[in-house]
């Protein structure tokens, strides 16, 4: 975890405090990034751009998705995520990304044959049905087998092992997460499955995933829009991931509108019809539009969007306020696919201070 929060640099959009200096890495020892937030913020692209600012490092990193919805192969063009690990791309400095689609059913049955060895019986349960109703009933379990599946991709030593020797399997995992109305319970695997398990293999695993969870290796990095109920959700999951210990790592604020307008600019709309008047002459004068509801209506635009900056200025002041590394992404152009990810990655790379 950082020292403290490093200023937010200069880019798309303005910075509330940008006094505090940063001599330590942002994230020293993290080997787990959990990328959540208030759906529709862009957590799926933000979680493959920090995938590929890491392995621009030279690291091997590993990304993960749990809900399904394939996103990542879609921000990243890539062929649909499998259930076993896969290379999605190399970059420059010498880093690769792999990808990893964890499905429930799945990974209950190789949890059942590990530690129960059931072996073919397994595949009877799930033509009956069982696997369905034992993940609808108990939906800690469920959490404990996806989050369990992170836990074991993040332990993996070279060669398959989980023990002590050869390195690491992946230098990194990123875990796009489901949304932050959900990562508290998620996460919290110990009080879910509390009156499930008191011993046992499942008691043991949540409690291996808890110790993880907050041994430092693992942080919690919140995206958010300048906008008033992504903004309050992010403060309530900081609150919420505070009180289950489990470590907020940076606010990430997605889609940051670029500030166009100068001062000079702000202050001639507020002079009235006759600056508004020379704008028009100056139009005509190059060929362009100048009459006066061309000039007004670009007036009201620019109106509208120097009250939705000091908006967005106020609620970025509201996620400063919550002491952590904050980092601002601007809006791409024509939505996220492969190139937008690969800006939004180099954003990360200049923004954060990498260990």
């Amino acid at each position: 975890m950082a020292a403290a929060p490093p200023p937010i640099p200069p880019g798309p959009t303005r910075a509330p405090d940008a006094s505090s200096e940063v001599t330590l890495a942002d994230w020293p020892g993290v080997r787990l990034h959990v990328v959540s937030g208030k759906g529709g913020t862009g957590k799926t692209t933000v979680a493959a751009a920090l995938a590929l600012t890491l392995a621009s490092l030279g690291r091997r990193v590993l990304l993960v998705e749990v809900e399904g919805r394939q996103g990542i192969s879609q921000v990243l063009d890539v062929p649909p995520l499998s259930i076993e690990d896969r290379l999605l791309m190399k970059v420059s400095g010498g880093g690769e990304v792999w990808g990893l689609a964890i499905e429930v059913k799945a990974a209950l049955l190789e949890y059942l044959d590990i530690f129960y060895k059931l072996g073919r019986a397994g595949s009877i349960l799930e033509k009956t049905g069982a696997i369905d109703f034992a993940t609808t009933i108990a939906p800690g379990v469920r959490d404990v087998l996806v989050v369990g599946k992170v836990y074991e991709s993040v332990r993996r030593r070279r060669g398959g092992g989980t023990q002590a020797g050869p390195p690491f399997a992946y230098d990194a995992v990123v875990l796009d997460a489901p949304p932050t109305g959900r990562i508290g319970h998620v996460l919290n695997v110990n009080d879910e499955v509390a009156e499930l398990a008191k011993v046992g293999p499942i008691r043991g695993q949540a409690d291996s995933i808890t110790r993880m969870l907050r041994s430092g290796t693992a942080v919690v990095h919140l995206t958010t829009l300048l906008e008033d109920m992504p903004v309050q959700e992010t403060v309530d999951a900081v609150a919420q991931l505070a009180s289950i210990h489990v470590p907020v790592g940076a606010v990430i604020v997605n889609q940051a509108r670029d500030d166009v307008l100068s001062p000079e600019t702000l202050a001639a709309l507020g002079q009235g019809d006759g600056e508004l008047a020379a704008v028009g002459t100056a139009f005509e004068s190059v060929g362009l539009p100048g009459g006066d509801d061309v000039v007004a209506a670009l007036a009201a635009e620019a109106r509208d969007h120097a009250e939705r900056i000091a908006l967005e200025d106020e609620l970025l002041t509201v996620l400063a306020d919550l002491d952590r590394p904050l980092y601002v992404l601007p809006r791409i152009a024509g939505g996220a696919d492969p190139g937008g990810v690969r800006i939004l990655a180099q954003q990360l790379a200049e923004q954060a201070v990498w260990q």
